[in-house]
């Protein structure tokens, strides 16, 4: 694993704690990060795009506002679940306020049966999970990007990249082959490291939110399992 596993989510955490620029811009990067994640778990409870953005700013700026992620340390586990536990009580405060303003205006609320409630609230979790796992891809996919950029070999990424994605079924290694020069055989080969790179991309993103570099196996796993949901 790479010396960047030290650089996890649970360092920013740490430097979050506080109201210097440091701990505003370690909190920003936190919320970058996870954005998409809380919107899907709040869009799959069945909330309008418009109040689920609303409730996630409120989220968030609940975050930037200091003093929110005290509780979170990195040996209660994963961040991501540290994260989700604190957007569920979040949101199940709002709601109750919610509840509460309607029947204080006289209105009535219908109670889900416990059968219900369990199905109902496993779904906005996978929701999360999935947008967690396609968050993470498309991060580690921008840093290879930016990593062959550097190595002055954006045409080669951009030529490869549908072998990263599922775009690959959409397009001939001999178009591939054409745009760089290369023979079929070397352009599999090519294909071949990008992906491994790609492989080591996604660890190093997965490990900056665990807290030991044990877990990142068995976060791999949930990301998998997360995307087959």
């Amino acid at each position: 694993m790479t010396s960047s596993f030290h650089d996890t989510r649970w360092t920013l955490v740490a430097r979050s704690r506080g109201s210097d620029t440091q701990a505003a811009a370690a909190l920003s990067e936190l919320c970058e990060a996870y954005y998409a994640p809380v919107m899907a778990f709040l869009r799959r409870e069945g909330r309008a795009e418009d109040a689920a953005r609303e409730l996630a700013h409120d989220f968030f700026a609940k975050l930037l506002a200091g003093g929110a992620m005290e509780g979170a340390k990195p040996e209660r586990g994963r961040f991501r679940s540290y994260l989700l536990g604190a957007l569920k009580h979040f949101a199940a405060d709002q709601r109750d306020k919610a509840i509460a303003a309607k029947r204080g205006g006289g209105l009535e609320h219908a109670e889900m049966d416990d059968e219900m409630a369990d199905a109902a609230a496993d779904m906005p979790d996978a929701e999360f999970d999935r947008q967690w796992a396609l968050t993470v891809l498309a991060r580690s996919l921008s840093r290879l990007e930016a990593e062959l950029a550097t190595e002055g070999k954006t045409a080669h990424f951009d030529a490869l990249k549908p072998w990263l994605t599922a775009e690959s079924d959409a397009t001939p290694q001999a178009v591939a082959a054409e745009k760089l020069g290369l023979s079929i055989e070397a352009v599999k080969v090519a294909i071949h490291r990008l992906r491994k790179r790609f492989r080591e991309a996604v660890k190093a993103e997965i490990a900056r939110t665990v807290s030991d570099v044990g877990d990142v196996r068995e976060e791999l796993d949930a990301l998998m399992q997360a995307l087959r949901k």
